[in-house]
C-alpha cells in the first residue's frame, strides 16, 4: 500500500478526528498511487494515524479509518450496518409511513464522499470522489446485505458529482435490480422519484422535517412555493389546509413531477396551480396574495469565490419576499451552500429585512435532519439552514 508522510505538526487536525488531510500538509508521498487507491497515512516520525482514499486536489486524502484496518468488504458491511441502526434508532428507517431517507451522508457516517439515499425499495448511490466510485461494487453489496429484504435495487448516479478532471466516463445506472416503480412515501405523503435525472440523488430528503413544521403553519394560508422542484413543500401546505398553493420552478420538467406529486395525494384539487418560470420575474410581477413563502433555492454559492455574488443573491430574494408578503404572513427561508455559514446567510435576511422596514421575528432557526448527521469533528458538514420568520 502507498504511504503518505506528512510535514512535521501537520497531524495535529488528523489527531482531532478531522477527516481531510490537505495536500500542503504532505511532505512526501511513498510509492505511486492512483486517485480513489486506498492509503495510508504517517506522522512525520512515522506513526500511523489514518487510512483513506487518495484523491487529486487541495483535500488530497479523505480518511476511512484512524484505526490500521484493511478496507475490505466487512469494513464497507460494519459502516453501512451502523449507519443503517442508527437511522432505524432515530426512527427514520423501518417507520410505515416514511419508507425515505438518508442512509449515508458523507463525513458524517464516517464515510467521506459517500451518499445513499433510500426511496422504498431502492437505494441511490452517490460517489462524490474518485474513491467511492472506485468501491462502488463493496458498497452496493454492502448495503444489499444489510438491508436484505428492505432494499431490492440499487442505483448508482454519480455522473454529475464525480470531479470531471478524472474522466472516469462514469454513467448512471442499476448497480443491483431495475425497478421502475418510482413512487415512494414521506411522512405518508407518496410522491415520484426522478432518480435518472433528476437533481441530487432525486428528492430532497434533507427538508423532510421542515416540510413537515411548514404543514402546521399552513392552514387557511395562501403559500407560494419558490424553487419549488418536484413540490414537496407544496403538498405539505395542503395536508395542512392551505386554501391555494401556487409552486415556481424555472424547469418544466419539475413543474411536470410537482403537478404528478400533488395529483398523488389530492386528486383533481382546485387549490394548486404550478408556473415554469424565473423566480425572480416570479417575485417582481405576483401581487400580495400570500401570507406564507418558502423560499429554498438551489445553493448559489458552491465555492467560496461565489461567496459574495451568493450572498447579494439571498439579500434581493428575501427583500422580494419582505416587499411583497402580506402583514402577518411567514417566511420559509432557507441557503443550502456550504460555504455560506449561518451567520452569513442570517446577516443576508436580517439585512433584506431592514431594507424592507417590516418588523420582523423569528420562530425557528433550522438546519438538516437527524438522517443528515453532523460529525462532531467535521463541522463542515453543517450546510442546511433555515430561518422561519413572522412578518408584521
Amino acid at each position: 500500500m502507498n504511504i503518505v508522510h506528512l510535514k512535521k505538526g501537520k497531524e495535529e487536525s488528523l489527531k482531532r478526528f478531522h477527516p481531510w488531510v490537505f495536500s500542503g500538509a504532505i511532505h512526501h508521498i511513498q510509492g505511486e498511487p492512483e486517485e480513489g487507491e486506498v492509503v495510508r497515512v504517517l506522522t512525520a516520525d512515522g506513526q500511523f494515524i489514518a487510512v483513506g482514499h487518495y484523491q487529486i486536489g487541495s483535500i488530497a486524502v479523505r480518511v476511512l479509518s484512524f484505526v490500521d484496518e484493511p478496507i475490505d468488504e466487512a469494513f464497507w458491511h460494519r459502516r453501512i450496518a451502523v449507519a443503517y441502526d442508527m437511522r432505524r434508532a432515530i426512527g427514520v428507517a423501518g417507520n410505515p409511513l416514511n419508507n425515505t431517507y438518508r442512509l449515508v451522508h458523507g463525513e458524517g457516517d464516517n464515510l467521506p464522499g459517500l451518499v445513499i439515499d433510500v426511496y422504498g425499495s431502492t437505494a441511490v448511490v452517490q460517489a462524490h470522489s474518485v474513491g467511492m466510485h472506485v468501491y462502488r461494487h463493496e458498497v452496493a453489496r454492502a448495503v444489499a446485505d444489510v438491508m436484505k429484504g428492505v432494499v431490492e435495487n440499487i442505483y448508482y448516479k454519480s455522473e454529475t458529482t464525480l470531479p470531471f478532471k478524472a474522466d472516469l466516463g462514469q454513467e448512471n445506472g442499476f448497480i443491483l435490480g431495475g425497478s421502475a416503480d418510482n413512487v415512494a412515501m414521506e411522512n405518508g405523503l407518496k410522491f415520484h422519484v426522478d432518480w435518472l435525472k433528476g437533481q441530487k440523488t432525486g428528492f430532497f430528503v434533507d427538508q423532510r422535517e421542515n416540510r413537515a413544521l411548514l404543514e402546521r403553519y399552513s392552514k387557511d394560508r395562501s403559500v407560494l412555493n419558490m424553487f419549488c422542484y418536484t413540490g414537496g413543500f407544496s403538498f405539505y401546505a395542503m395536508r395542512g389546509g392551505a386554501k391555494l398553493v401556487h409552486s415556481v420552478d424555472s424547469s418544466a420538467k419539475a413543474i411536470d413531477l410537482t403537478n404528478q406529486n400533488v395529483e398523488l395525494n389530492f386528486p383533481g384539487d382546485p387549490r394548486h396551480t404550478a408556473y415554469a418560470e424565473d423566480a425572480f420575474k416570479y417575485l417582481d410581477r405576483m401581487g400580495d396574495q400570500y401570507d406564507l413563502i418558502i423560499l429554498d433555492p438551489p445553493a448559489f454559492a458552491k465555492h467560496k469565490d461565489a461567496l459574495r455574488n451568493a450572498l447579494q443573491g439571498y439579500r434581493k430574494l428575501n427583500a422580494k419576499a419582505f416587499e411583497k408578503i402580506k402583514p402577518g404572513g411567514i417566511l420559509f427561508t432557507f441557503s443550502c451552500s456550504q460555504v455560506v455559514t449561518k451567520d452569513n446567510f442570517r446577516t443576508a435576511v436580517f439585512t433584506a429585512a431592514a431594507m424592507s422596514g417590516r418588523s420582523v421575528r423569528i420562530l425557528h432557526q433550522l438546519t438538516q435532519p437527524a438522517d443528515h448527521p453532523v460529525n462532531i469533528y467535521h463541522p463542515e458538514g453543517e450546510y442546511l439552514k433555515g430561518l422561519v420568520l413572522y412578518v408584521e
